[in-house]
């Protein structure tokens, strides 16, 4: 699932916004993850998503990252280029 804009194509993070990003739980650090559409919280294995290129940072909107996703490598930070 791929996180679309309203006009139908991928958005990407700003990798300056993912500097001022943390999560609130942990106040750790953030990856963004394209193909997703989330920005990662692995120390509170949380998948934050994106709706419209807004940070949705609200732990209730969050999706529980599982076993694989947590031992997946990190996403990387910013888009193709």
């Amino acid at each position: 699932m791929a996180a679309d804009g309203r006009d139908g194509k991928k958005i990407d993070v700003d990798p300056k916004l993912l500097e001022l990003l943390a999560c609130p739980l942990t106040k750790g650090p953030l990856a963004w993850d394209p193909e997703r559409g989330e920005l990662i919280s692995r120390v509170a294995k949380l998948a934050y998503p994106v709706r419209d290129g807004i940070p949705i940072m609200l732990p209730s909107e969050a999706r529980t990252l599982s076993a694989e996703d947590v031992l997946a490598p990190p996403p990387r930070l910013s888009g193709p280029g």
